[in-house]
């Protein structure tokens, strides 16, 4: 049976850049979706324009002054960092890893702590509205399996790869394999979870090859890593690593994989570029179905080649605050061309809930120096979270708006189960023009939501059950 639900409506129509949100933002105060029997949107538009079926049964949901919005797509976040939010490391990035990382991802080794784990996180997932997920895995093929058959239990949408290192420090080691193994692992992970036709409705689970970063691995195991990625990129299996973090002088994340490889860019070392002075290697890891997270100190070419590419940034405000890792620059990234979703970057991020990332966002770019700070639109944060998420993982045709024919994934914000917010979107002042109205509400929405205020989350028309 169809269903139709009743709500107050935002979304952007189309496929727009990120500079054409405010001009694809739709609202619609008294609005209704018409989802079909398989959860595809049949209709979006004013409840009283409803299309009328002669004698077919639809199901009327009320979801009375409640926002609906597309589900939010979370474009990197760690599995085997589920109990490591606000982790004590003492210092930047590489102590964090060090003194608490390792271990905490270590424990996964454990099958009945990792089911557990994996209950945990889609349970996390589902009450904060994500529909959608990027996730770096466990370094362990039974802690793989729990997490993609749990995604798949509770119908949750995701791109899931296992952790991959072969090298680095003494705490590391726990999670590290061989080069063969490596490739091994990976390899029977993509054959038994990643849908052999990735365009199937019916798919909603996928594979990722996931190293996790440039210094976790050898040139021997990216020249791997290119080999077969190349053999499965026709499947439309994904790729996503970390990209330019952390900047410490002298001791920091890039310092040290310039220094290893001997490259001119972070970059390269994944675009098959990776001997030194960088020499071509092997084959390039770039591409529509890769996303790199962070990005926070890119150089010029380094962006240019991601756009050109298609390759998307995974953008992590909350992480990059907790770690001390700088602020990417907004303006200079945006206008490169290349695509930049939300991602909590989940424990490194001490959030569950894409709001809180998008609130972030606002406040690191308005704060950035001189005329570089900018005000980010509410449409642009609405754009981070959905738009851009489904475009960074190629699922643009299927989620991140309303528009008839993409799959009904969807978040419900009530503001009278979150009063702060019920009473600011009642009492609080508003202009008087109808257009600076609708953006000021949506602001609020996203600025002002907490968790409790998300009652439902759905994907592919099905309500899932935290």
């Amino acid at each position: 049976m169809s269903i139709l639900h009743r709500g107050h409506v935002f979304h952007l129509t189309g496929t727009p850049r990120v500079q054409e949100a405010a001009e694809a933002l739709v609202e619609i105060p008294a609005g209704a979706l018409l989802v079909d029997d398989d959860g595809v949107i049949e209709w979006c538009g004013r409840y009283v324009d409803r299309p009328q079926r002669d004698g077919a049964p639809v199901e009327v949901i009320d979801h009375r002054d409640a926002f609906l919005l597309p589900g939010f797509v979370d474009t990197h976040m760690h599995f085997p960092q589920v109990n490591s939010i606000d982790a004590y490391g003492g210092g930047q990035l590489l102590e964090w890893l060090t003194e608490c990382i390792f271990p905490a991802e270590a424990r996964f080794e454990s099958e009945e702590f990792a089911l557990g784990a994996a209950r945990e996180f889609c349970h996390r997932l589902i009450s904060a509205g994500t529909t959608t997920s990027l996730v770096f895995g466990s370094a362990f093929p039974a802690a793989q399996d729990a997490l993609f058959g749990e995604y798949r239990r509770r119908g949750l949408r995701g791109v899931i790869g296992r952790g991959i290192q072969t090298v680095g420090p003494d705490a590391a080691k726990p999670l590290m394999t061989s080069e063969s193994d490596a490739i091994k692992l990976t390899r029977e992970e993509i054959e038994k979870w990643h849908p052999s036709d990735p365009t199937a409705r019916d798919a909603l689970v996928f594979a990722a090859v996931v190293p996790r970063f440039s210094l976790s691995v050898t040139t021997e195991t990216l020249a791997a890593l290119g080999e077969l990625y190349d053999h499965f990129r026709g499947r439309g299996v994904y790729f996503t690593s970390h990209l330019n973090e952390n900047n410490r002088p002298g001791d920091g994340e890039i310092a040290a994989v310039l220094e290893s490889y001997r490259v001119a860019t972070y970059l390269d070392t994944y675009d098959g570029r990776f001997l030194p002075g960088s020499k071509q290697g092997g084959k390039s890891l770039l591409g529509r179905r890769s996303v790199m997270a962070h990005c926070v100190h890119c150089q010029d070419s380094e962006l240019e080649r991601m756009a050109e590419t298609q390759t998307s940034i995974a953008h992590c405000p909350t992480s990059q605050l907790f770690l001390g890792s700088g602020t990417l620059p907004w303006l200079r990234t945006i206008a490169s061309g290349v695509n930049v979703a939300a991602g909590t970057d989940l424990a490194a991020g001490d959030t569950w809930f894409i709001p809180d990332v998008l609130n972030a966002a606002f406040k690191v770019h308005i704060s950035e120096t001189g005329e570089n700070g900018v005000a980010l639109h509410p449409a642009e944060l609405l754009h981070l979270a959905t738009v851009a998420g489904a475009r960074a993982l190629d699922l643009e045709d299927r989620i991140g708006n309303f528009d008839p024919g993409r799959e009904a994934d969807m978040v419900v914000i009530d503001p009278s189960a979150w009063e702060p917010l019920g009473n600011s979107l009642e009492w609080g002042l508003r202009s008087d023009d109808p257009l600076k109205r609708t953006h000021g509400r949506l602001f609020t929405v996203l600025m002002a939501a907490n968790q409790v205020a998300l009652t439902e989350t759905w994907v592919r028309g099905r309500r899932l059950d935290a």
